[in-house]
């Protein structure tokens, strides 16, 4: 299992289509990601349940990663994290 804190760098935060970008990228991976806030997690493959997060700028965000292609799957949605979802 992989814990990383993220932050959301992006001034417009997480909206449909940064949720979209997470949800596809995880999609990619065997592995269970699971993303929020300490309140509650959200399944990174589904579109609604990141979009339901509300992230802001400069949310910081929890994510576990869990399964076979876990190191992989956790450094694609972190790179995400780093580019502002090439939004700026």
């Amino acid at each position: 299992m992989i814990e990383k804190m993220l932050t959301v760098k992006n001034r417009a935060g997480i909206h449909a289509r940064p949720a979209a970008i997470i949800a596809q990228t995880a999609n990619k991976f065997e592995s269970e990601i699971s993303i929020g806030r300490e309140d509650g997690l959200v399944n990174a493959k589904s579109i609604m349940g990141v979009i339901t997060m509300a992230a802001g700028y400069n949310t910081t965000l929890k994510m576990i990663v869990e399964g076979s292609d876990e190191s992989e799957a956790a450094s694609a949605i972190e790179a995400l994290f780093e580019s502002k979802f090439e939004e700026e």
